[in-house]
């Protein structure tokens, strides 16, 4: 029902290890992650977990149903509500592209992933999720699920040569709000 003001880095709030969901199917919760959605489709963001908004909650959202802007050459992902996440990494192949983050505007950097994951997790009404996936996919859901733990992108850099301004780097991009 309202955009919210996303963090940036250095706030200490994104640095805290997030609590896990108790109560779904809530109103609370619906609202959340209304509120969610729209911070994210405002930001044109590929996904947006619930600390960039100050909220101390293990609950992340992605994906669209249209090509974002902000990684036009990305494939579609479906949207999801994803709480209480678990990770696993389906072999050691690491890729790395580029990402950027909301709480991080302006700036991209090559980050390594694994190439393949299957994630575990609830929906807002608490029935399981269940995916493999691999590619952009792979990638947002780490990114996202990155931010309860208090991991932003930059940390997981291993060459700060591949790190910059989106303008410099993709002057066809619009930046501004990145």
């Amino acid at each position: 029902m309202a955009v919210r003001e996303i963090l940036k880095m250095g706030d200490p709030r994104l640095l805290r290890v997030a609590q896990p969901v108790t109560a779904f199917d809530t109103d609370a919760l619906h609202l959340l992650i209304t509120d969610l959605l729209d911070t994210m489709r405002a930001a044109d963001g590929a996904g947006l977990a619930a600390p960039q908004i100050g909220v101390d909650l293990q609950l992340v959202i992605f994906g669209t149903d249209r090509v974002n802007p902000r990684y036009p050459q990305a494939p579609i992902v479906p949207r999801t509500v994803l709480t209480n996440p678990v990770i696993t990494p389906l072999g050691t192949a690491e890729v790395e592209d580029w990402e950027g983050c909301l709480s991080v505007p302006g700036l991209r950097g090559k980050v390594p992933r694994f190439e393949q994951i299957r994630y575990t997790g609830f929906d807002q009404y608490g029935d399981p999720i269940d995916r493999t996936v691999q590619g952009f996919h792979a990638r947002v859901v780490q990114h996202e699920c990155d931010h309860l733990i208090g991991m932003l992108y930059p940390m997981r850099m291993r060459d700060f040569t591949q790190f910059g301004f989106t303008s410099v780097l993709f002057s066809g991009l619009d930046s501004a709000d990145e």
